[in-house]
């Protein structure tokens, strides 16, 4: 016997996001708030903060990689390193900028972010993990500081 299953009714949202945005800001800009789907709205709003947190813990991981490299890897120190270094600072600033109440963030996800780092940092040189320090050699103004290269 074959059976024949009906396929899904998609929602909007589900069917077509970018037609469901512009649908959505329209109804916002022309004050029809009872017909926002506001359920899937109120989450994509809610994605978009969380979003900016995963940017931040990104560039500082980043940024805290190429810092232990350059602490534990002289021989490697070149413009490359220092140009991701500065370009991850510039870009966290940015951020921060833009977002003043996630300024404590980087402090509040520092010591997870380390200890991510620090893992990546050995797999991506050839120092053995146990070189690299438990607790983060450096301070987190030290991280953001845009003139601070450890060891100079």
């Amino acid at each position: 016997m074959n059976r024949v299953f009906p396929k899904p009714q998609l929602t909007p949202f589900e069917a077509d996001y970018a037609r469901w945005c512009e649908e959505q800001a329209a109804l916002l800009r022309n004050g029809q708030l009872d017909q926002l789907d506001r359920e899937n709205l109120a989450e994509e709003i809610e994605t978009l903060g969380r979003s900016e947190k995963r940017e931040i813990e990104s560039r500082l991981q980043i940024l805290l990689i190429h810092l232990l490299k350059w602490k534990l890897q002289p021989s490697g120190h070149g413009g490359s390193w220092q140009g991701t270094i500065r370009e991850q600072r510039l870009r966290l600033t940015k951020i921060l900028k833009e977002n003043p109440s996630l300024k404590t963030y980087p402090a509040e996800v520092f010591a997870e972010e380390y200890e991510i780092a620090r893992l990546k940092a050995a797999g991506e040189t050839a120092i053995n993990e146990d070189a690299f320090p438990l607790e983060p050699p450096f301070s987190i103004d030290q991280v953001l500081d845009l003139d601070f290269l450890p060891g100079m």
